[in-house]
């Protein structure tokens, strides 16, 4: 290897490896190790979904209260932003980015709501485009990583494999123009289309891009062993979603923070951890609670 051969491996290396694109996998200079550095915390904003969405408080408020509470990001999902589903003007997506820059922080990721199991190509094509223009928000924003969904509905005329092939037809068309624009699309398993860890399994490499991963969602495996379920789909993890509940054969029940982070640190997963809490209670009250108990179990 000569010396400009060897300054791009030192390059291209951390590159790849702050996207979480290497997960699991093993590196050219030898066999993956544990994350070598402290993870990062960030808050998904539905935490904040009724204050926000009531117009109580704005992504302003979001971004400082973040900021009050020492996360290192947030996650501003796009139908927070004011005319979801429009994207908002580029003046206010960068003063939002300028916002965050003062508060000394990052923002890991943005999603919006789609349904590629409908049988209506047209309602797809504009879910795609509906993913297109929020990609560009993204890169705007200069965030990495869009979250989107599966879909919800269920066909009796349909098999899981033929709704899968006409969703991966829509899914890499977003992946290609995500990968033109420098973010990678990720889908969140959300126990709807996909239920399960060998359903994460088969989209990902049905959809075979690196440019393309998981939104893992902690709360949302519903078998016998859901922490095997993550521990199974950690190399597609390109972002999270850490929650509070578990579901074990469809009774919720408190997640163990100290095996979930354990989880976490013996893979080789390098990007952001936002967490977010659900269900009744006051999220000004509940997300700092969380937020230590996270903090404890991933710091020891």
């Amino acid at each position: 290897m000569d010396k400009r051969d060897f300054l791009k491996s030192l390059v291209s290396i951390p590159a790849m490896a702050s996207f979480g694109l290497w997960s699991g996998a093993s590196m050219s200079l030898g066999k993956a190790t544990a994350n070598p550095r402290p993870l990062k915390l960030s808050l998904n904003a539905y935490s904040f979904h009724g204050p926000l969405s009531k117009g109580d408080m704005d992504l302003d408020d979001l971004f400082d209260f973040c900021a009050k509470q020492g996360f290192d990001a947030v996650d501003p999902t796009g139908y927070y932003f004011p005319n979801y589903p429009k994207v908002p003007s580029d003046r206010y997506l960068y003063d939002l980015k300028r916002k965050a820059f003062d508060l000394g922080l990052e923002i890991s990721g943005t999603g919006i709501r789609n349904d590629f199991t409908a049988l209506d190509p047209n309602k797809r094509k504009s879910d795609i485009q509906l993913i297109k223009n929020w990609i560009i928000a993204a890169e705007k924003m200069g965030i990495a990583v869009i979250r989107i969904f599966s879909g919800t509905q269920h066909h009796e005329a349909y098999s899981w494999d033929e709704v899968a092939e006409w969703m991966v037809k829509d899914i890499k068309e977003c992946v290609d123009f995500g990968k033109n624009h420098g973010v990678v699309v990720a889908v969140q398993n959300h126990a709807d289309f996909i239920q399960n860890a060998d359903h994460v399994q088969k989209l990902i490499q049905m959809v075979d891009s690196p440019w393309f991963g998981l939104i893992l969602d902690t709360g949302s495996y519903g078998g016998d062993d859901p922490y095997e379920e993550i521990q199974k789909t950690v190399p597609f993890a390109v972002s999270w979603q850490v929650k509070e509940l578990i579901n074990r054969n469809g009774t919720e029940e408190p997640v163990d923070l100290s095996k979930l982070m354990g989880i976490i640190k013996d893979s080789t997963y390098r990007g952001y951890l936002p967490i977010e809490t659900l269900g009744p209670g006051d999220p000004f009250e509940k997300v700092p609670v969380f937020l230590a108990k996270v903090r404890a179990a991933l710091y020891t």
